[in-house]
């Protein structure tokens, strides 16, 4: 289930949802990973360490978005690259434990409010989150490879010099 919204669905729903798609899963294969996706607006990111630890390869989903919420409105690019490396850095630290389940940020983007932003903005907020993200212990995915929205497709971002993979 992608971006359960809390409270809208309960945390025990949702752990019964991702442990019977676990077994169903374990049925057909011992290896492949189940991603068990965070509930936006959770008051506790930890909420399903406990069970995906309990269950050998399951992955918690995160995403990372610097743009759904009103106080992103008036940030600056440099307070947007510090809240990356700082809210979102130790967002991520306390879901990425050592023995825990793997991590994985699912979808991010280099998309902001920020006015009129130059193309060297755009790279520094995508590097800074780049930068955060690859401590993710199952890696980050690009919210799309293709959109018509040039920032939020990864293929764009790459092929105008926005998002460099090599560095």
């Amino acid at each position: 289930m992608n971006e359960p919204l809390a409270p809208g669905v309960s945390l025990e729903s949702l752990k019964t949802y991702y442990r019977d798609g676990y077994n169903a899963v374990r049925k057909h294969s011992s290896d492949a990973y189940v991603i068990m996706s965070n509930r936006l607006s959770s008051p506790d990111p930890t909420e399903f360490l406990g069970l995906a630890g309990g269950l050998p390869g399951s992955v918690i989903d995160v995403h990372y978005y610097a743009l759904f919420n009103n106080m992103f409105d008036t940030f600056t690019v440099q307070q947007n690259i510090d809240f990356i490396k700082t809210n979102y850095s130790s967002d991520l630290s306390i879901v990425t434990r050592e023995n825990g389940p793997l991590t994985f940020v699912g979808e991010w983007v280099a998309e902001w409010k920020v006015p009129n932003a130059a193309k060297q903005e755009f790279q520094m907020f995508a590097n800074a989150q780049m930068d955060v993200y690859e401590r993710a212990t199952f890696g980050w995915a690009y919210w799309t490879l293709k959109n018509v929205n040039n920032h939020w497709s990864m293929e764009w971002m790459i092929n105008n010099g926005y998002i460099s993979l090599k560095n």
